[in-house]
């Protein structure tokens, strides 16, 4: 079964166009991810001087602006690599996106933050065309695939994408009051549904790596993510996005918001095999602690809810600064090193990569306790968050600049 695994997973190099090509487009994930942690390590460290008003950025909304650029702006380009990536090998035949078409999906992509930084010069309009229209021809390749499908396996990562496109739509034209909804609202929205499409990928890139972890270690079992666990999480995280959208003081968050923590929960018993015990591996530990954080990011918030404590915003860092640094990194960490020919491995320095965000997000979440030392907390915790990605850049770079390992291409 593991041996099947393994040859699925790498069966669409089969495809691989013919030519030579320069590395750096040699496959979706590099050039993103070579671009993709220098723009997570300059946001965050820029964001946290301009809130605590040190510099200045042209943008009329800096809050939005940080909130649209850590879901949409690192958002897209995750979704990009992951779908560039992980679409030849979810459907064996689709053939890879290298070359000049990778470098005109990845332009598409700095213009996009471009245009975002520079909105109120370059226009709502253009802006709103550009990232727009990068998300949307990312779904359409996705979709192509997920409907030609007999079995319709992967037809949710389709639907997940046509959710995203429209509350990117939605959120321009509230910009552009064309609509009279809330902008911010419709943000907090796409935190949600940014989540889904998480959990979706992350189901699958956690069956690939550990499965090459199994193998690596020569454990006859094969690990599977159960897909109605994290329909069930999908179910309450949806409701929870929808409810506080249109019913944001409702007190029935606080009781969605623990069902949406305990269904996370519920997905730690996928890691109990029948014959080993894998969670005191370093790298499942890596994953788990994205189900975790996940979980007790909700749980604050449900009860933030119950006691009526006007702390949600802070609390919410848990799912951005936490869930969504966790799930970077980790993806990070996985496709840069399955997808160069390399064992999995973890070491000291990764390590303290996760600590020093799941430490970040505590202090982000908690600043309301410490209003004295909010600004300095505020830098420091950015500080804290970002150096990870450097880790990663120091550690991973070389691969994605090297060819594969065991002598594919790709």
């Amino acid at each position: 079964m593991i041996e099947f695994e393994k040859q699925y997973a790498t069966n669409h190099y089969a495809y691989y166009p013919k030519g030579d090509f320069p590395i750096y487009l040699a496959y979706g994930f590099r050039p993103i991810f070579l671009l993709l942690a220098p723009y997570i390590v300059l946001s965050i460290i820029l964001w946290a001087f301009v809130f605590a008003g040190y510099i200045n950025l042209p943008i009329e909304n800096t809050l939005n602006w940080h909130i649209y650029e850590m879901v949409f702006g690192v958002g897209t380009a995750m979704i990009v690599a992951f779908f560039l990536t992980g679409l030849p090998e979810l459907f064996p035949g689709v053939v890879p996106i290298i070359g000049r078409h990778l470098a005109v999906i990845v332009i598409w992509w700095v213009l996009g933050r471009v245009s975002f930084w520079f909105m109120d010069y370059l226009t709502i309009y253009f802006t709103a065309i550009i990232n727009i229209s990068l998300t949307a021809y990312i779904g359409y390749l996705a979709a192509i695939p997920s409907f030609k499908d007999r079995n319709k396996k992967h037809v949710s990562l389709a639907y997940s994408m046509v959710s995203i496109v429209i509350i990117q739509i939605l959120f321009f034209l509230s910009v552009a009051n064309i609509i009279e909804i809330d902008s911010f609202k419709i943000l907090l929205l796409s935190i949600s549904l940014i989540l889904v499409l998480i959990l979706l990928a992350l189901r699958r890139v956690s069956m690939e790596s550990i499965n090459e972890l199994l193998e690596q270690e020569k454990i006859d079992e094969t690990f599977l993510a159960k897909s109605f666990r994290y329909n069930l999480v999908i179910f309450c995280l949806l409701l929870y996005g929808f409810v506080e959208f249109f019913f944001p003081e409702n007190s029935t968050l606080a009781y969605i918001c623990f069902a949406v923590g305990s269904a996370i929960l519920g997905v730690l018993n996928d890691f109990k095999l029948k014959d080993n015990f894998i969670l005191n591996r370093p790298f499942v530990l890596y994953i788990v602690s994205i189900i975790v954080l996940t979980s007790i990011g909700f749980f604050f918030l449900g009860f933030n809810y119950l006691l009526e404590l006007h702390l949600t915003n802070h609390f919410r860092h848990f799912i951005t600064t936490g869930s969504f640094g966790l799930v970077f990194y980790v993806i990070l960490i996985i496709v840069s090193t399955i997808h160069t020919g390399r064992e999995i491995f973890t070491n000291l320095a990764l390590t303290l990569g996760l600590i020093l965000i799941i430490l970040a997000t505590f202090m982000r979440a908690f600043i309301p306790y410490f209003l004295e030392y909010s600004m300095e907390l505020y830098i420091l915790s950015s500080i804290i968050w970002a150096i990870p990605f450097i880790i990663y850049m120091k550690i991973f770079f070389p691969f994605l600049l090297d060819k594969r390992e065991d002598g594919i291409k790709g």
